[in-house]
């Protein structure tokens, strides 16, 4: 087991510290994973959100950096904090995030109301790290709006469901995106469609148009219905209406407590997939017939690794 060689701060110590104490939390989400300490933090992280999340996906290139400058400026300008979780490439020399200075996302180093992190995707597929849910978890409890950004996507990978309240799927015209995303997979998972680069007019609509398609070939599923937005962040077209859909999801979620469903059942997730992950499918199966306390999900993880491995 990893021990920290620093004090965790607690949550008081998140919401008043500014980007020093979150900075400190993070990296203990990275070096001190499984110690009572950090897992009595995220279990009251957990159940002290605050933040709306909005995961943002899709293939590499699609222009997600760009779209997250304008969603960053825009709750800015409106008085909302917001804090960034950047799930990069991984160094093959170090393992670290290969474009953790996040040169693509401007912000002010002396804004204290933005918070910029990366996370290396290691050898993790999916679109986030082993690490990004704890992050998460930490940021929403102490920030207006939380975005994150996974890796470059493809077809099957689905981890952002894990934490977005709201999936933003990002496919770009001319580029076989709308096609690819008409088989299974990745299109089952977002909220709301944007195609970026809707300055490519004609291509941008055609592949609007397909995207729509494909939707209504698929079904309506539940009474959420996706809306398709075609959006130029470089040229601010369609960004009113995206804010628009976003609003309205959240709303929708607001509603008949979906939001508090959804999380509970990320939650459950989150446990699963972290004794899947740690222990393979046998050990999943061995975990779901023990009898686990009442408690927050993290600490059901780690219950459930001292079962797992006779502790």
């Amino acid at each position: 087991m990893t021990r920290t060689r620093f004090a965790l701060p607690s949550l008081d110590d998140l919401t008043t510290g500014g980007k020093r104490a979150v900075a400190a939390a993070l990296a203990g989400v990275e070096t001190a994973r499984g110690t009572p300490a950090l897992t009595a933090l995220l279990d009251a992280a957990a159940a002290n959100a605050r933040a709306q999340v909005l995961g943002l996906t899709g293939p590499p290139g699609v222009g997600k950096s760009t779209l997250t400058n304008v969603l960053v400026q825009r709750a800015r300008v409106a008085g909302r904090t917001v804090a960034v979780l950047a799930v990069d490439p991984s160094s093959r020399r170090t393992g670290g995030a290969l474009l953790g200075d996040r040169a693509r996302i401007q912000t002010d180093p002396e804004d204290r109301g933005v918070f910029v992190r990366s996370m290396a995707a290691r050898d993790r597929l999916g679109g986030l790290s082993d690490d990004a849910v704890a992050a998460a978890v930490l940021l929403r409890a102490v920030y207006d709006l939380v975005i994150v950004e996974t890796v470059g996507v493809g077809q099957s990978e689905a981890d952002i469901d894990l934490i977005a309240d709201t999936v933003v799927l990002c496919i770009q015209p001319a580029s076989g995106d709308s096609l690819q995303f008409m088989k299974a997979g990745v299109m089952e998972l977002p909220d709301v469609i944007v195609v970026t680069k809707a300055d490519m007019a004609e291509m941008s609509r055609r592949a609007a148009a397909d995207v729509s398609g494909a939707l209504a070939l698929a079904g309506e599923d539940g009474a959420w219905r996706v809306p398709v937005i075609r959006l130029s962040a470089a040229t601010g077209e369609g960004i009113d209406a995206f804010a628009e859909a976003v609003a309205n999801h959240r709303a929708f979620l607001d509603a008949d407590d979906r939001l508090s469903d959804r999380r509970s059942t990320q939650e459950k997730r989150w446990v699963e997939e972290a004794v899947k992950v740690r222990f393979g499918t046998d050990g999943l199966r061995r975990a779901r017939a023990l009898a686990v306390p009442e408690s927050g999900p993290f600490t059901r993880e780690a219950f459930l690794a001292t079962c797992l491995t006779g502790g």
